[in-house]
């Protein structure tokens, strides 16, 4: 039975077609892909297509995708249903709370504002921690909320910690480890379990 597997486009497509290509699946059309969306494995019976990572949970979840290539970050956020099967060990980084040096993020317990492009990670994050904070969803550089008083600190994603460092910003704590996951239709696992299985076995003896 043939597999459609939703790639995140992006980073996480360019180093996923890398671990593909030394498993030795067909990605040539994947290298050379122009503007199309959809690619055909001429080694194996299998369909990629790209798309944005938290479209590649919903084609999953909806069945229309079998196998799904999304970052852990995206996972946490969406709360969906579907199989977690393997860590590609690509695209990590970490979720950070981060502030300006003189911020009182950790002294006081209410009235705090956080500024997030994942407002699901950071209420369980300061829940956990039993403070009482106020969420602002920032869908742009969440990075410039602290700087013009918009919030007393963010929860982001951190790889290098360049542009927390040049807009003056300091990680305050780290929350967890993020990196891109294969992800798994419930159904198809159970219809197309040989061959996900076999998926599975080669992507997992390359990384």
């Amino acid at each position: 039975m043939a597999i459609n597997i939703a790639l995140t486009k992006g980073r996480l497509e360019k180093e996923s077609i890398k671990i593909f290509d030394k498993a030795g699946f067909d990605v040539s059309a994947l290298k050379d892909k122009g503007r199309k969306l959809i690619f055909k494995d001429n080694k194996m019976d299998y369909n990629y297509f790209l798309v944005k990572s938290a479209d590649a949970i919903t084609y999953v979840e909806h069945g229309v995708a079998d196998i799904g290539i999304v970052g852990k970050d995206t996972l946490i956020e969406s709360n969906s249903n579907y199989y977690e099967m393997l860590d590609l060990k690509i695209g990590e980084c970490k979720f950070i709370v981060a502030s300006l040096p003189d911020s009182k993020l950790f002294k006081s317990y209410s009235n705090i504002k956080i500024g997030t492009k994942y407002p699901n990670v950071a209420k369980k994050y300061f829940y956990e921690k039993g403070m009482d904070v106020e969420i602002i969803k920032i869908e742009g550089s969440v990075e410039l909320a602290p700087i013009l008083g918009l919030c007393d600190g963010i929860v982001d994603i951190m790889e290098t910690g360049i542009t927390l460092k040049e807009n003056g910003l300091i990680v305050k704590d780290e929350i967890c480890d993020i990196s891109a996951r294969v992800i798994v239709n419930n159904t198809a696992f159970k219809l197309k379990e040989k061959e996900i299985k076999e998926f599975l076995f080669k992507v997992s003896e390359v990384i």
